[in-house]
């Protein structure tokens, strides 16, 4: 392998997809590469991306780098801090299989993962899913015992102007296959028209498909600074001592938010905020609800979605993977059984009008006369 291209450099990968331009070589400090973290990486049409961190974690199949080389992206692995001595950003390198140079300089050097063996360290670290199991399992527990006055309790709901009563409310959050999920339901979405709730980056992602959520829930560093002047409702998640680092961004921007103080993710606090002002039912594009969903975000638990999911649950419909209930093509014998099925009925019509009639009895004796009978 022998890449050449422009560095760019970010220790939160989220940030430095924003700078990304196509065919720029995507540095990054990402332990433990998740796959949504990848996918960005990938729609940022990126040359090739090098991680001074370990990509491939020892407890869970990890798929952000598989999901790498599968769009084509090769990956230099584990180059260490010491790379970033050698470059800064704008800087031109060339990748010689896991060498990077710099005007013909060797400045680091990382191992370039191929398909076999990450496969096969994904492989070594199911032997310790059950362990990790196990632990996911006791903290979720734990921190559920300490949480449980954030579904029990009536904690103070910001006030909104979106009317959720009698309606449906979308969900949207930055995770697996939310994109496609989107696509999959969006004739529901044009004709339904739910309430737009979008999470962080989920709320970019309805901006991209051409819907512009109601209202904007999150931390608030996630998300572009043109959606958040779209002009929807702005609700910043903040600890609950009332503290909230993402309010800083919003005034800085000239804008104006409110602040829901509550326990959890930011896409518990949105279904909550949807439940308590009476929504009829909630749809989930994209959130996070099994174990290695939560281990790619860095938690070792999930105690606020397990409370959450209990309390919602009659009303929540999980749109997750329904992009992949059926994804065959339309098979050429069945659209020949469409059309001739959709045939049949006209040709009975044309048949039985008169004026048809008559012509297919002109063009039969047309034909005899041609073949002289």
């Amino acid at each position: 392998m022998q890449i050449k291209g422009v560095v760019k450099y970010d220790r939160k990968t989220k940030n430095l997809v924003k700078r990304l331009q196509p065919g720029d070589i995507a540095v990054i400090n990402h332990r433990e590469l998740d796959k949504v973290a990848a996918q960005s990486l990938i729609d940022s049409k990126v040359k090739a991306v090098i991680n001074i961190a370990p990509s491939l974690c020892e407890d869970y199949p990890n798929l952000g780098p598989l999901t790498l080389l599968d769009a084509g992206i090769p990956l230099i692995d584990n180059t260490g801090e010491e790379l970033l001595n050698g470059i800064s950003e704008g800087t031109k390198v060339e990748l010689v299989d896991g060498d990077i140079y710099s005007k013909s300089n060797l400045i680091g050097h990382g191992l370039l993962l191929d398909k076999d063996y990450i496969l096969r360290k994904m492989d070594e670290s199911k032997t310790n899913i059950n362990e990790t199991l196990s632990k996911f399992v006791k903290n979720t527990l734990d921190y559920a015992q300490n949480e449980i006055d954030f579904i029990c309790e009536n904690l103070p709901m910001p006030n909104v102007k979106t009317t959720f009563n009698n309606k449906h409310t979308l969900i949207v959050v930055r995770g697996h296959n939310y994109k496609e999920d989107l696509i999959a339901i969006k004739s529901y979405i044009d004709e339904v028209q739910p309430v737009l709730i979008g999470v962080d980056g989920g709320s970019d992602a309805l901006l991209e498909f051409g819907y512009t959520p109601d209202i904007i829930i999150g931390d608030m560093d996630s998300i572009s600074d043109n959606t958040l002047n779209c002009g929807a409702e702005l609700i910043v998640h903040g600890y609950p001592d009332g503290r909230a680092p993402g309010l800083q961004r919003i005034e800085d921007l000239g804008l104006e938010a409110k602040v829901f103080a509550a326990r959890g993710t930011s896409e518990d606090i949105a279904m909550l905020l949807a439940y308590e002002k009476g929504t009829e039912l909630i749809v989930a594009v994209g959130t996070h609800s099994n174990m290695l969903e939560f281990l790619e975000k860095g938690r070792k638990g999930m105690a606020s979605t397990f409370l959450m999911r209990l309390k919602v649950g009659s009303v929540l419909v999980d749109a997750k993977g329904v992009s992949k209930l059926y994804k065959s093509p339309m098979k050429a014998r069945y659209v020949a059984q469409l059309i001739l099925a959709a045939m049949v009925p006209l040709m009975v019509v044309m048949v039985m009008a008169p004026p048809t009639r008559e012509l297919l009895r002109l063009m039969l004796i047309q034909f005899r006369i041609m073949l002289g009978i």
